[in-house]
């Protein structure tokens, strides 16, 4: 098949050391047809008609990438989300239990369960715990040979879960020798220093010797990195909008309770139910009554930062506006910003050629990964860990507590002798760690070879990956730790200078609940495929080529099981803030997945080349769903290339919102009537029939839900006028209906006739429940444009290139109904999922020179509006009082370099400066409960700094 200039251009782009003179040598010669991530016709690599990223295995040395998630927050396609171990350091439960220990890809914003992984060009196992989507970190990240990204929906080759696009990661598969590799990343400011070592063997000449066997071993450690070893995580910044919510501080805080003036009632407590501040009073002249306090904001104490960490609580960013002396502690600074991950993993590869058209193969993988989540120690209340929990009159600090209360609002307003009842963060108890160990395994057969002018590949499979959590330091058992705290024996009131006696301390050390198993879960996936492909030798007659076709089968079973706790049902003593999750165990659940697919690629005419696929797909469950797709590729011209795709898809819902437990919460609230008969469900106490009633809500997961279906649509050119430039422009839009969601109630009551079913009667007609499980209901449109562009020459005796690559979201958009509009366009607005940048890009320079090669990368994120503080949009507190508030969040820049030797024999040598001017993510007032970060976003900007890398290769 004839190259062109745009297929010369597109080839010097994948490789920045080639030259346009040797590409043009080679294109004289025959060049070998390879399968491309995307399609299973196979074509030459230079043809460049499809939208993949090519990223080669020295493109990621020389950015210093020591992992796939690093790799996924450097791709412009790739979404801002919640996917990575760096955005999930907090506790979770339910449906985000899976991000313990695990990092997912989301690409075009569509999530981790609509974004295949690929290892080889074939499937593996998704995580244990999430059930959904591949654990990057089980990749074997060290053997990779280069990693292909198809930015355009996938289903009619791969199935559901390609509609965002597919990342095939492609290890080696072929050497000779022993290659050891060292690699460290080290921080300047400290914190955070990553380090693997690597060796690769292998032996035997496959075309010589008939075989080739190969293993690679490699160790990663990454090092904590604490929000502490970083200035801008201070969140005690109330003049940008930005202050710690909680009043659990190291010096507890004093609490009121209902009914606590009544002696006869067990919330009765030295502050009843307030204290009225003597001295402060609302804009009416009334005075303020202080529910939450701490003495050391009253007159005459030490104060809120006489305790580290602890600073004046800003009440009004949070709508608190009476709590006039109150301290509030930096929790999200006390969290990690990177994770302590160790991980070890094995490739072996055995290939043995049979004849010269046949090859047999067989492939071990496996990997066990390590990571411990680490984040602030627990905050204890008396109402949550037991009556028993609250601290006693005889304790060491009361007396100083009930003087510092009597001093400013008067004794008279006291229960003296009461119990205190309190917020307290338990410094002692030590930070919160949850430890989750991933073991994965992948046996892979296969066979490829040719038989006369037709290729063909089949194989068999058995892939797993085991998950289980463990809490570790920072969780006690409930009844323990309040039998501590309730005696006196530990002192929620430690002044400056003071700490917990040795009796306090042994307390909690016998509370701790150390060692106990969270849960744990093991996903396996077992897999038969075959695929056969090439040259019909017919062609339309029309000037064309010959027409080329492939088809194939994929047979595969996909299980998933999930273990709550492992202690005996009687022997389960509460373990205080432990995030079990033992309503969603599954003994074990499958389903069989049974697909055909076919693809043609058809020359019409020499300029005009159509690309049809279609993929049946039967899921034991679902049935079966027929996904086609087209696509279209014409060249008027050697410099211009037009190119488009539409294709359908469906993503089959996760097993855990097929199968997570059902549990009922009764509903507590006075607001809420039969919304058959009153509309939208409100109260009418002038109406018999809308007077309050209390269904219960209904949670979990739901068998009968159905799938995801979208439409994808793609359309660009590539302009290629010399080999020495090349610029490419590509649209792309995904529209999904029946989106799997959790239905807002008031959504619900809004839309009655649509969610009747929803609404449970009993025989009477009477609405005894909701039902509040997943739905499939309304719409998203996303879209955007992708755009590329490669410049290259000479320079001095040295060659030179310039790759640009961006990314321009347009639109993402969801509703919940199709008789509804749409919604605001999401774009360039935060979230508490996806942050969808408006825009981002990737520009980077090259110059080899002999044995030098040098790197200039430039990473840059677009600016976007931040979440406003809660104060602010209720208006308890106004813009006028932050004098340095910006409701946007600065864009992000930064600058990559290194450099690469090779002049010595068998050894070769990458040094790079990461982040090269220092540069500190940008500021967000995001509240912090709810997405990730301390006073920055870690979906958008690294927080390690300025961090030096060095890589180093010897063969022998």
């Amino acid at each position: 098949m004839k190259l062109n200039k745009i297929a010369i251009c597109l080839a010097i782009a994948g490789c920045a050391t080639a030259h346009a003179a040797d590409v043009e040598e080679d294109s004289k010669k025959s060049v070998e047809r390879i399968e491309v991530t995307g399609s299973s016709i196979k074509r030459t690599s230079l043809e460049g008609d499809l939208p993949i990223t090519v990223i080669s295995k020295s493109d990621i040395d020389a950015a210093g990438i020591s992992s796939a998630e690093q790799l996924m927050l450097q791709l412009n396609i790739g979404s801002n989300s919640n996917d990575g171990l760096g955005s999930n350091t907090g506790i979770v439960g339910g449906d985000e239990r899976g991000n313990n220990g695990a990092s997912s890809a989301n690409l075009r914003q569509q999530g981790a369960g609509s974004t295949l992984v690929l290892l080889n060009g074939r499937r593996i196992a998704s995580h244990g715990l999430k059930g959904a989507s591949v654990d990057l970190n089980s990749i074997p990240f060290a053997a990779i040979e280069r990693v292909e990204v198809l930015r355009d929906g996938a289903s009619a080759v791969y199935g559901t879960d390609a509609i965002g696009g597919v990342i095939n990661f492609i290890l080696k598969k072929d050497y000779q020798g022993i290659q050891l590799n060292a690699f460290t990343d080290v921080t300047e400011a400290g914190g955070g220093n990553i380090n693997r070592f690597s060796v690769l063997a292998g032996t035997g000449d496959l075309n010589t010797d008939g075989y080739n066997v190969m293993g690679t071993l490699s160790y990663k450690k990454a090092n904590i990195l604490r929000g502490s070893d970083r200035d801008f995580t201070n969140t005690f910044q109330p003049q940008r909008g930005l202050s710690p919510d909680t009043r659990g501080g190291p010096f507890a805080s004093i609490n009121n309770r209902g009914d606590g003036d009544n002696p006869d009632s067990g919330n009765y407590n030295l502050i009843g139910t307030g204290l009225i501040d003597p001295n402060n009073f609302d804009a009416e002249g009334n005075p303020y009554a202080n529910n939450v306090l701490n003495v050391l904001a009253l007159p005459g104490q030490p104060g809120c930062e006489s305790i580290e960490g602890m600073g004046v609580d800003t009440g009004a960013l949070w709508n608190r506006e009476n709590e006039t002396h109150s301290c509030a502690w930096d929790y999200p600074r006390a969290a990690v910003l990177q994770q302590p991950v160790e991980s070890i993993d094995f490739v072996s590869r055995a290939t043995f050629k049979l004849d010269e058209d046949t090859e047999l193969f067989a492939e071990v993988i496996g990997s066990e990964v390590t990571s411990k989540k680490i984040f602030e120690p627990n905050q204890i209340t008396p109402w949550s860990i037991g009556s028993a929990g609250y601290y006693p009159s005889t304790g060491s600090s009361y007396n100083y507590i009930v003087d510092a209360l009597s001093d400013y609002y008067g004794a008279d307003q006291l229960n003296i002798g009461a119990p205190i009842a309190y917020r307290w963060r338990c410094m002692e108890c030590g930070e919160r760690e949850i430890e989750t160990t991933t073991t994965s395994y992948k046996l892979q057969l296969g066979m490829e070879g040719v038989i006369g002018d037709w290729d063909y590949k089949a194989g068999v499979s058995r892939s797993s990956n085991e998950a289980e959590s463990e809490l570790g330091g920072g969780y006690h058992y409930t009844d323990l730790l309040a039998q501590a705290i309730g005696s006196g024996v530990v002192n929620p009131f430690l002044l400056p200078g003071e700490t917990q006696t040795q009796a306090g301390m042994d307390a909690l050390q016998a509370a701790s609940a150390a060692g106990t198993v969270l849960y744990g879960g093991e996903t396996t996936l077992t897999q038969i495929d075959a695929s056969i492909s090439g040259d019909t030798d017919f062609e339309l007659g029309l000037g064309g080529d010959t027409i080329m076709v492939a088809t194939g089968i994929d047979l595969r079973r996909e299980a998933y099981k999930f273990n709550g706790d492992r202690r005996a049902a009687d022997e389960r003593p509460a373990i205080y803030g432990a995030p079990f999750d033992n309503g969603n165990e599954l003994d074990d659940v499958h389903r069989d997945i049974k697909a055909i697919f076919v693809e043609a690629l058809i020359p019409v005419v020499d300029s005009l080349e159509i690309n049809l696929a279609a993929r049946y797909d039967h899921y034991s469950g679902f049935g079966g769903t027929t996904n086609p797709k087209i696509g279209v590729k014409y060249q008027p011209f050697e410099e211009l290339l037009f190119r488009g795709a539409y294709s359908t898809g469906f993503r089959a819902p996760s097993f855990n919102q097929l199968f997570n437990g059902v549990s009922e919460q009764p509903y507590t609230g006075s607001d809420l009537a039969d919304p058959a008969v009153c509309p939208n469900g409100i109260v009418d106490s002038s109406n018999p029939s809308c007077q309050p009633i209390s269904p219960v809500l209904v949670y979990g997961g739901k068998e009968d839900l159905g799938p995801e279906e979208s439409k994808q649509s793609s359309f660009g050119f590539v302009w290629a006028p010399s080999s020495e430039f090349s610029l490419n422009l590509d649209w792309w839009e995904i529209i999904t209906e029946g989106t799997i969601q959790t239905p807002d109630r008031q959504d619900l009551l809004e839309n009655y006739d649509t969610f009747s079913s929803n609404f449970v009667r009993d025989a009477q007609g009477n609405l005894v429940a909701i039902d509040m499980r997943y739905i499939n209901a309304g719409e998203r449109n996303t879209s955007g444009i992708e755009m590329g562009m490669q410049i290259n020459g000479e320079l001095g005796a040295g060659l030179w290139d310039i790759n640009f690559n961006g990314s321009y979201l347009i639109e993402d958009k969801k509703k919940l109904l199709d008789s509804v509009p749409f919604g605001d366009n999401l774009v360039g607005t935060h979230s508490r999922g996806n942050i969808p940048l408006r825009w981002k890009h990737t520009l980077a320079f090259n110059y080899t020179k002999g044995d030098w090669r040098h790197n200039v990368t430039q990473v840059y994120r677009d600016s976007y509006l931040d979440e406003v503080p809660a104060g602010l949009q209720s208006g308890a507190i106004s813009m006028s009082e932050l004098d340095n508030y910006n409701p946007m969040v600065s864009s992000y820049l930064v600058y990559n370099y290194s450099v690469s030797y090779s002049g010595f024999d068998n050894i070769g040598l990458t040094f790079g400066i990461k982040n090269l001017f220092d540069r500190d993510p940008p500021f967000t007032a995001h509240q912090n409960d709810y997405s990730p970060g301390a006073a920055f976003d870690p979906r958008v900007a690294d927080p390690r700094g300025r961090a030096y890398t060095l890589n180093a290769e010897y063969r022998f």
